[in-house]
């Protein structure tokens, strides 16, 4: 029972490591896409925040 016992380490080890092995392997497609539609929002805010604020100013006469 005890050779048995010493057997099952070895294959819940080999379990453990073939399931980790496929999660880290799992297919990651949707990072660009979620990554170039926050870049985009990004681009709209700034754009937003700061279109009004240079063509409304009236540029300091000089001296």
């Amino acid at each position: 029972m005890a050779a048995l016992a010493w057997l099952l380490i070895p294959v819940i080890a080999a379990v453990g490591g073939a399931i980790w092995a496929g999660w880290a392997a799992r297919n990651r497609t949707t990072g660009d896409v979620t990554e170039l539609a926050g870049y985009a929002r990004f681009r709209d805010a700034m754009a937003k925040s700061h279109s009004g604020s240079e063509d409304s100013r009236e540029p300091e006469p000089a001296a």
